[in-house]
């Protein structure tokens, strides 16, 4: 299961993440997300769990505890949709 983790300190590093949720379980990748142009983190990352139970778990437990000072969002990733909203009239398309 794929989770999504938010509001993260901007000093956290990939093992401080996996190593909260291994508590819960098998941790198959923990990756924090960056911005493309500075490579600074940008608050947010993503863990993938194999055993949905083991990330339910992780989920119920750490949405909301704090980790290095700051309260994490934690949910289950929802998956990306193509051709999001958000450059649907960017070029001035769709508007007759």
């Amino acid at each position: 299961m794929n989770i999504y983790v938010g509001n993260l300190p901007w000093e956290i590093q990939e093992e401080d993440l996996r190593k909260a949720f291994e508590e819960f379980g098998q941790v198959a990748s923990a990756t924090i997300i960056k911005d493309k142009f500075t490579n600074k983190p940008r608050g947010f990352g993503f863990v993938e769990m194999p055993e949905k139970a083991e990330a339910e778990a992780g989920i119920k437990a750490l949405n909301g505890k704090e980790l290095k000072g700051r309260p994490m969002k934690v949910n289950e990733a929802k998956p990306k949709t193509e051709g999001g909203s958000r450059d649907r009239d960017r070029f001035g398309g769709n508007r007759w």
